[in-house]
């Protein structure tokens, strides 16, 4: 009579895991519009720019769960730099808010995915709070750009070649900020 008990017990325990484990908050990435979609067990729900990896740094595809979020986390990779509101999900890899704002929309990172502060910063207290689940999937270098060429918008595949050697290159290059100015103002950057 115990085993049965006990059985049960496992059994019961093992139904308040399952349903315990099932994460509110969706996060889908698509590599090939840089958007990332977020919704909630509230009924909210989010499209944001993002930035993922760009030639020669790939970002990691599949589906995810989150392993540690860090409110301020800094790179030992690449320079200190700062990574605020990490979310990690694979390895050194990780959803993160960036300064970097203007590189938004394209890749840009060395395969984080970046969004602009305020978003990751909204993100990571959904997730903190409810839990998520991450699925990235897409290819950056399948999406379309539009350029224009005299009067006419033409469009092309952005992806490096010799006839497009900079398809990924920054249109404009920002300074970083140093880590006193981002802890003054971490969300102004």
């Amino acid at each position: 009579m115990r085993i049965i008990a006990r059985f049960a017990a496992a059994i019961a325990g093992l139904f308040i895991a399952t349903a315990g484990a099932q994460a509110a908050v969706s996060v889908r990435i698509d590599l090939s519009t840089q958007r990332m979609h977020v919704s909630n067990s509230k009924g909210e729900s989010y499209t944001w720019a993002i930035s993922s990896g760009r030639s020669g740094f790939s970002t990691p595809r599949g589906s995810y769960r989150p392993y540690s979020l860090q409110r301020m986390h800094y790179s030992k990779k690449y320079h200190n730099s700062p990574m605020p509101y990490s979310i990690f999900f694979r390895g050194g890899y990780a959803i993160h808010g960036t300064g970097a704002v203007g590189a938004l929309g394209r890749p840009a990172s060395h395969g984080c995915i970046r969004l602009n502060t305020g978003n990751a910063a909204k993100l990571f207290a959904m997730v903190q709070r409810e839990g998520a689940a991450i699925s990235i999937s897409g290819s950056p270098g399948g999406q379309m750009i539009a350029k224009k060429k005299g009067k006419k918008n033409v469009a092309y595949a952005g992806r490096r070649t010799k006839a497009n050697p900079l398809a990924y290159a920054p249109g404009k290059r920002t300074k970083a900020p140093t880590v006193k100015q981002f802890q003054r103002n971490p969300a102004g950057l």
